[in-house]
């Protein structure tokens, strides 16, 4: 009821307000002034007041938290579930492959960084690709102390762009929001999507490169050399080839060889001798983790339960016991704490937003500013307004709330839904570094970086992913 008072009655002023709530929750964050999940909450509380809607704050919030308790679940059994996989060893093969190519080289490291994150983004769900990144990709991060923001934007961009596959929900939502055919959507932003994704690959490249010229190691041997030199106990991942380790006896500092170097790493994650492998249920857990990605993309039972019955399942299967299950849970217990109550807290910011009609206000006023001459071209102002505006609200605000109305407006100069769709889809590069995503949350926790810090590094170069994609799709003739 007060939402839509304050609507009707104050439009302008909703719009300044949203924009100013958004702004200084960015500010206050970036320069590390407060928690984000203090400014997640303190922050929309304050601008209510201001709106003039304080007395409805509890209404706004519980909305806020009712739509976001099935994404807290899934995140808080998803973790768990994909904690105990790892745990357990099932990603040991793909992160040894990964590992076997990354070498000891930075650049390699933060390519192969985007190709894992490329790879396991195929399931569809953010929060898993960050935690198997991140668990395999973190350890050779610290030890070569290289910079971590590189590795969380890298990360997020690539499970950005693959965020697009129909199953991955900004399509699913265009689709159902102009009631087309998500397949029509897709496949012909493929070529655009394929290019976004090679323009990650060699930002990685060029991101590597800096850090190799940073750190001064160009190659394995150097870094065998140098650590001889400075008598370090660095474990150097994938020795051999080149010269210095041609035989396969080259000395490290640690006494052992470059081969003992490899099969004795010690990386957090990928100790081959960890208590909690269980290799002769390799084919089991594969199997549950296949049939579960399956059951998500068939949409057999909501995704909060089916990760809810295959956490308990790995549990019960993997750990028999129920001392070892308790520590199991204690292990990840830090992340699903982390994760659930960032969720919680933007819910504040989300209902927020919503209930006070800000939202709304700022997507209307968006589209009115847009000059008449630019009618003809809407697919394209969508494919730029879908940056900001994925990044400062929901998915679900933007493919429910904003697109119908920009379609409808394109629809009036001959713009096709179905190109609309496609240019919506543009901004999910940045729209996964948005504060508003929980699975960010994930990322940045599990890495040990600081919200604030990565978004500083990572929305120049999303944004210019963004761009990217919509350049492909305009010279392909998609958009």
């Amino acid at each position: 009821m007060g939402c839509s008072r304050a609507n009707v009655r104050y439009p302008l002023m909703l719009t300044i307000l949203g924009f100013a709530m958004i702004a200084t929750f960015l500010v206050l964050i970036m320069l590390k002034k407060m928690s984000p999940i203090a400014a997640l909450v303190l922050i929309p509380a304050l601008f209510c007041v201001f709106v003039g809607e304080g007395a409805h704050l509890g209404d706004y919030v519980i909305d806020g938290v009712s739509s976001l308790a099935p994404t807290a679940a899934m995140l808080m059994f998803a973790i768990v579930y994909f904690g105990v996989m790892i745990d357990v060893g099932l990603f040991d093969p793909i992160v040894r492959g990964i590992l076997r190519f990354c070498k000891a080289d930075p650049m390699r490291i933060v390519v192969g960084t985007a190709l894992l994150a490329a790879i396991v983004s195929l399931d569809g769900d953010g929060s898993t690709t960050f935690m198997i990144t991140v668990s395999a990709m973190y350890p050779l991060y610290k030890r070569l102390k290289m910079s971590l923001v590189v590795m969380t934007g890298v990360a997020a961009m690539a499970n950005g762009v693959m965020n697009t596959l129909p199953w991955g929900g900004p399509t699913a939502r265009a689709a159902t929001a102009l009631k087309l055919d998500a397949g029509d959507i897709f496949v012909p932003m493929i070529p655009a999507l394929l290019v976004g994704l090679l323009g990650v690959v060699v930002l990685a490249y060029v991101l590597g490169l800096r850090e190799r010229r940073r750190l001064g190691v160009l190659t394995l041997d150097e870094a065998l050399v140098n650590e001889e030199a400075e008598e370090t106990e660095t474990v150097l991942v994938g020795a051999g080839g080149g010269t210095g380790a041609a035989s396969g006896k080259h000395t490290t500092a640690t006494g052992g060889t470059d081969a003992d170097a490899e099969d004795d790493d010690d990386f957090q994650g990928l100790d081959p001798n960890r208590p909690t492998l269980r290799p002769k249920l390799y084919w089991f857990n594969a199997l549950l983790t296949v049939g579960l990605l399956t059951a998500m993309i068939m949409e057999l039972l909501p995704i909060p339960v089916l990760f809810l019955l295959g956490a308990a399942l790995a549990l019960s299967v993997n750990f028999p016991h129920i001392p070892d299950q308790k520590a199991r849970i204690a292990a990840h217990a830090d992340n699903v704490l982390n994760v659930s109550g960032m969720v919680f807290a933007a819910a504040v910011f989300t209902g927020v937003l919503q209930g006070t009609g800000m939202v709304d206000s700022m997507a209307e006023w968006m589209v009115d500013v847009i000059p008449e001459g630019m009618g003809p071209h809407m697919a394209i102002v969508t494919g730029l307004l879908s940056l900001p505006l994925t990044y400062f609200m929901s998915n679900d605000g933007f493919y429910f709330g904003v697109l119908p109305v920009l379609a409808e407006a394109g629809a009036a100069h001959g713009v096709s839904p179905l190109e609309m769709a496609r240019a919506s889809l543009v901004g999910q590069p940045l729209h996964m570094s948005s504060p508003l995503v929980p699975a960010v949350y994930v990322l940045v926790g599990m890495a040990r970086v600081e919200f604030g810090d990565h978004t500083r590094f990572v929305v120049k170069w999303a944004a210019m992913i963004c761009l990217v994609i919509l350049a492909a799709g305009i010279l392909f003739g998609i958009i």
